[in-house]
């Protein structure tokens, strides 16, 4: 697990939407930019990647999720019960689907990654739910 990133070298990154446009694919930006849900089980979406190895984020290279905190929570979307680090992701609520829910973001970008439910394994209990699409996974 990598540590804690320090505050004094951390850098944000800023992209216009043309920038985006141009960067993910449509899907990626629906996702991504617009905050918007793939379909469950989507092609490729590494729900099914069972090998060791990082995912990190599409928009700005970040890692974000291991291997190692991966599981299978048969919602059809890669699930983990942490992030890589506290730092590597920010939440917020989202009131979307009426009830409210905890959304995260790529803490480096701000690109949309999916959502965290209270419904996980331990040690944490938390299922954080994120959409492939958004995942560039670099196997070990």
């Amino acid at each position: 697990m990598l540590p804690p990133k320090p505050a004094a070298n951390f850098k944000r990154v800023s992209k216009s939407d043309k920038e985006w446009r141009e960067q993910l694919t449509e899907e990626q930006y629906r996702v991504g930019v617009k905050e918007g849900t793939e379909r469950a089980f989507s092609p490729g979406n590494h729900n099914d990647e069972k090998r060791d190895g990082v995912y990190h984020c599409v928009g700005c290279g970040t890692p974000l999720w291991s291997s190692e905190h991966k599981f299978d929570s048969g919602t059809g979307w890669p699930s983990f019960y942490k992030p890589i680090r506290e730092t590597a992701i920010d939440t917020k609520t989202d009131f979307k689907m009426i009830m409210p829910r905890k959304e995260c973001h790529c803490a480096t970008c701000g690109l949309h990654m999916g959502h965290v439910f209270k419904d996980g394994p331990p040690p944490t209990g938390e299922r954080w739910c994120i959409n492939g699409v958004v995942l560039d996974f670099r196997p070990a």
